[in-house]
């Protein structure tokens, strides 16, 4: 006789004969253990809202629900909608939107949510994150299960390797830290790469415009190309654009031709405040 799996992941994966789709980045989690690691990461308390992007199997759904006033699940994959279901059948705080996360109106949630916390497939990792930081303002919380380098790109300091928009991007709005090493063993199927936990916490202060955010992405569009060159060669540039910013770098104490990647997330803001003038 073939024995009941005690792990809910398991035991759905059989019960539903669920393939996870790897060209959705469907690796979940079978490791319990280390769901209370990302509960005391994200400091859950009763009166939180939180959001979970790719709710997979609801092993992290179903631990999260009683832990927060309400939970939204957001799933792109109808396949597991009846063992997501399964999951959250017992807790009446939660809502499943069987929607693509990087298209689904998130300011219609309600009520709205305070935190992130997420086991993210690694295709929308970066653009989940970002996409929340924008459009979610009261958004105060992000803590997620993401591929090694993401995290890295996230928290990289100006002028290293992994520095770049993301880096400027999340920076501009959180202090951003990777927590831990993920093991490569708490998931299924076991990925190809290395994952990490990452934890992000917004400032207080002004939300970051539309307008600086298309700045620092048009800064680095073209990354062996000097930042005023780059600024130049955006689809909308205004005329005088590369003058200007080159004249505005100078001023801020780089040389003309400085590339993007030297610049901190503050400076940029100062960039973008010259060129507004």
């Amino acid at each position: 006789m073939v024995s009941e799996p005690r792990q809910p992941t398991l035991r759905r994966l059989r019960d539903y004969e669920v393939r996870p789709k790897r060209d959705l980045g469907q690796n979940f989690l079978i490791d319990s253990n280390i769901l209370g690691v990302i509960e005391r990461a994200a400091e859950l308390a009763a009166d939180d809202v939180v959001l979970e992007i790719g709710g997979g199997l609801g092993v992290l759904s179903e631990y999260l629900a009683p832990r927060c006033a309400y939970l939204h699940v957001v799933e792109v994959d109808r396949a597991l909608e009846a063992p997501l279901r399964e999951a959250l059948e017992p807790f009446g705080n939660t809502t499943l939107w069987l929607e693509d996360a990087m298209t689904i109106d998130l300011r219609a949630m309600a009520p709205a949510p305070g935190k992130l916390v997420a086991n993210l497939p690694y295709g929308i990792a970066a653009g989940a994150i970002l996409r929340t930081i924008g459009v979610l303002s009261g958004m105060t919380r992000w803590v997620a299960m993401i591929q090694r380098e993401v995290g890295e790109r996230f928290a990289a300091a100006p002028g290293s390797r992994d520095y770049g928009a993301v880096s400027v991007l999340a920076q501009l709005s959180c202090d951003v830290r990777v927590l831990r090493p993920v093991s490569r063993t708490v998931f299924h199927p076991v990925p190809n790469v290395d994952s990490v936990l990452v934890l992000l916490v917004r400032h207080e202060g002004e939300d970051v415009s539309h307008e600086l955010r298309g700045l620092v992405r048009d800064a680095f569009a073209h990354r062996r190309k000097a930042l005023a060159r780059s600024l130049a060669l955006a689809a909308d540039a205004p005329p005088g654009i590369r003058d200007r910013a080159r004249e505005a770098l100078v001023a801020l104490g780089h040389p003309a031709d400085v590339r993007a990647e030297r610049l901190s997330p503050q400076e940029f803001v100062a960039l973008h405040e010259a060129l507004s003038r």
